[in-house]
């Protein structure tokens, strides 16, 4: 482990959580709007602390939409299924520097959801408290 000049900041602890949820009761319409979910998810992001380095979509036929965000932290990614009001959405991030819980609470808002699944796994070292 290291300390960032900048910010002061620990770099390289071996540490992070993995954020896994599930939105139903989404607009169809949202669902299957590509630029929608990647602006979501780029400014989800953005707010949320992490560092997006580069951001792909892919729109399929007939229906459904996959965004994924390659993060300084780690990755990101939107799984979307309009024929069912459906979303999965996934996001890890390293250290203790970015918010991946309130990436995935700014996209349920973005997206009103009547229905949210959401756990939030640590992994690595718990540098915090001392546990690994």
């Amino acid at each position: 482990m290291s300390i960032d000049a900048g910010t002061l900041q620990p770099v390289g602890l071996f540490t992070g959580q993995h954020v896994l949820a599930e939105l139903e009761g989404v607009a169809a319409e949202l669902l299957d709007d590509e630029q929608f979910l990647t602006d979501a998810l780029n400014s989800a992001l953005d707010r949320s602390q992490a560092t997006v380095c580069d951001v792909i979509s892919k729109r399929f036929d007939p229906q459904g939409v996959t965004v994924l965000a390659l993060l300084s932290e780690s990755h990101a990614s939107l799984h979307s299924y309009p024929e069912n009001g459906s979303i999965f959405i996934d996001v890890f991030t390293c250290g203790n520097r970015a918010q991946p819980e309130r990436a995935v609470d700014l996209l349920a808002e973005s997206l009103g959801p009547t229905n949210v699944n959401c756990r939030t796994i640590r992994r690595g070292h718990d540098y915090e408290t001392g546990l690994t």
